[in-house]
């Protein structure tokens, strides 16, 4: 019995939430190794793109609400997360127009355009806060868990109940659709495999008659979406805060790099990487070894590596550690 209470908490406090957070990385992940695959260039501000799609969805999902519609146990924020790929998709194909489209077209080094996402990073993160402010916004609503813990546990007979989310299982099973859809996007359809050829090799694919501008604004426009999406469920699943999305760079780029840069599929096992590893590290692990152990060897500590203000440390190292020794990634992506 004790086993399966360890069995059980492993699961409440790794594994799901491990599952969750990877999803949300893996689609933030996908947004930047799209970008730098296609565009050339490591886009710093990915995170404030992710923050103003989630501050739409908010704002969509409000008045939703004001206006009495919601989405029976699932989260009114999924009806608005279509408003807000479209809103997001016009924000960054203006600011691709205004500012990038220049020093695109001048050739000019990747080192300045990522100088330049910056300063794009910078104005989109102060849009977000001054107009959803800097306060901390809850969101989510609808059924609080999909799988009622004290029913588990009533169910059961087990002194540790499971409790899975309704966030956390939309996160997932949203982020499976999504990735479905965009490799079969990639792999089937005219469009998809033009900008494979377009990654591939720009100076070819000009000579086959494929239309640049028409990939660099689809791009974009499936980089918002990515964004949107891992942001708003992001927010769903813990809680909005403008800058926290800033921090959120520093693990999604890590998975990116982990899973090798330009390579889709690696930035997906990225993701569940710095994800699983943050939260291995950073878990206390005194109540599953309390489980395990006899009792004459419960442990009086948390067992806990790191406190969680520290768990970016984790995303810091697996990076420098990859960036040493594997520069191309796992799925040997373009280096850096």
């Amino acid at each position: 019995m004790d086993v399966l209470n360890a069995l059980v908490a492993f699961l409440n406090f790794v594994f799901i939430p491990g599952l969750a957070y990877g999803a949300q990385i893996a689609l933030g992940a996908l947004g930047v190794t799209l970008i730098y695959g296609i565009l050339r260039f490591s886009n710093f501000a990915h995170g404030d793109t992710m923050a103003f799609g989630a501050m739409v969805t908010i704002l969509l999902t409000w008045w939703f609400k004001s206006m009495g519609l919601g989405f029976g146990p699932l989260p009114t924020a999924l009806l608005a997360l279509p408003f807000a790929i479209a809103a997001t998709a016009a924000l960054v194909l203006v600011t691709d127009r205004v500012v990038y489209r220049f020093y695109r077209r001048r050739k000019a080094a990747p080192t300045i355009v990522v100088i330049v996402s910056l300063g794009v990073m910078f104005v989109m993160n102060g849009i977000v806060r001054l107009i959803i402010g800097v306060d901390e916004q809850n969101f989510a609503d609808g059924e609080r868990f999909l799988l009622n813990p004290q029913a588990f546990k009533a169910a059961t007979e087990l002194a540790e109940p499971l409790a899975i989310r309704t966030t956390q299982a939309v996160t997932v099973v949203t982020a499976v659709a999504v990735v479905g859809l965009l490799f079969w996007f990639l792999q089937k359809t005219r469009t998809g495999k033009s900008m494979r050829a377009f990654s591939d090799n720009e100076d070819l694919a000009l000579l086959s008659g494929i239309n640049p501008d028409r990939v660099v604004a689809i791009t974009w426009i499936i980089a918002a979406g990515l964004a949107t999406i891992a942001g708003a469920l992001y927010g769903l699943d813990k809680s909005f805060k403008p800058f926290t999305y800033f921090q959120l760079l520093l693990p999604i780029f890590a998975a990116a790099i982990v899973g090798g840069l330009g390579n889709p599929l690696g930035a997906i096992a990225g993701g569940f990487v710095i994800a699983f590893s943050e939260v291995m590290v950073t878990n206390a692990w005194k109540k599953i070894a309390t489980y395990l152990l006899p009792e004459s060897m419960a442990p009086d500590t948390l067992l806990q590596l790191l406190s969680t203000d520290y768990k970016f440390a984790v995303s810091f190292t697996i990076l420098i550690i990859v960036l040493l020794f594997m520069p191309t990634g796992l799925f040997k992506g373009k280096s850096l």
